[in-house]
């Protein structure tokens, strides 16, 4: 079996879960918690029931609401809220915590500075984590892509295009990649019981030795490759498959794919074209880091980095067996 250790993709369509059990592949769904998308709890309890009917496809990772400053019992409800998603009985609980980049890039202080994912106000529910034997994935900071300018043919330009609000470009009263960095960094070193995940590649996508960097430094950090194949694949391949050998038990396997709509309530059209899409995602994934010849990702000619078979079971299960205990 395999674990797609980050993903934001749940429904129980027979054909849905066909092309899970087609790849053998279990997905690890993802609470994001920002004011753009739906509740989040609406997210946890569709991801809690389907990890419940189908434990061997469905795990989930859990969130907190953002601190309220004015509340002094803020942490101690964020703790509560998730004990009582980590309670739920095996095969149902979630078994992590996700922060997104809300922190750092929009959400403020009483006093209009950025909240920070060092800030103090989050110790307590980190240590909570930590003492409960429980992973923090985060995402924090964007590629660094956010705060260049916008050019065609480069890995973020869709994305950023479709979604100017998170460009930073010419944006200097918004923190920088280098600060986001430094408080992440910071915040892995604050708590050196915590396992933490950064989330696509730890956002330092654009060069592995950066990621390098990190984690020999943080022996309580890895990171996942969600949404950021083609970062990799812009690369020299043999220097990406150099870092995938030396850091074989760091790196994760994860899509990050976005399903907004369950395929179950789609069209017959429009669900054979989702569900096509997300088996072509996984074969090109499969095509990158399995075979040694030329490889196209979304657009980007590159070759493929022949990955041998122990190291493709440690990035594509093993790794989130670890970093994710009872995933």
């Amino acid at each position: 079996m395999r674990i797609d250790a980050h993903i934001h993709y749940a429904d129980d369509d027979p054909v849905f879960l066909d092309l899970l059990a087609k790849h053998d592949m279990k997905l690890h769904n993802i609470c994001v918690v920002h004011a753009e998308f739906d509740n989040w709890r609406t997210q946890a309890e569709l991801y809690r029931d389907m990890a419940d009917r189908f434990p061997h496809r469905f795990a989930w990772c859990t969130s907190f609401n953002l601190p309220d400053f004015a509340d002094p019992s803020w942490a101690d409800q964020a703790i509560a809220g998730l004990e009582a998603d980590f309670r739920e009985p095996p095969g149902r609980g979630a078994v992590a915590c996700k922060v997104w980049k809300n922190i750092g890039m929009d959400a403020r202080k009483p006093d209009g500075s950025f909240l920070m994912v060092d800030d103090p106000i989050f110790d307590p529910v980190f240590e909570y984590l930590a003492a409960a034997d429980k992973t923090l994935l985060m995402h924090i900071a964007e590629p660094l892509a956010c705060w260049q300018p916008l050019t065609p043919n480069t890995p973020h330009y869709g994305y950023y295009s479709r979604n100017p609000q998170w460009h930073m470009y010419n944006r200097p009263e918004y923190p920088s990649h280098c600060e986001l960095i430094a408080a992440r960094d910071n915040a892995v070193a604050k708590h050196p019981r915590l396992r933490m995940v950064g989330a696509h590649l730890g956002s330092l996508e654009y060069d592995v030795a950066e990621v390098a960097a990190r984690l020999d430094k943080y022996p309580n950090f890895a990171v996942d490759i969600s949404a950021r194949l083609t970062d990799l694949a812009v690369q020299s391949s043999p220097k990406v498959r150099d870092f995938f050998l030396r850091y074989a038990d760091r790196i994760l396997f994860g899509t990050d794919v976005v399903m907004r709509q369950r395929p179950s309530t789609m069209s017959a059209a429009d669900r054979a074209a989702a569900i096509d899409d997300l088996d072509q995602t996984y074969a090109m994934h499969d095509a990158y880091f399995e075979s040694t010849g030329d490889a196209m990702v979304r657009g980007f000619a590159t070759t493929g980095l022949g990955l041998p078979a122990a190291t493709l079971d440690l990035f594509y299960r093993d790794n989130a067996v670890r970093w994710y205990p009872g995933i």
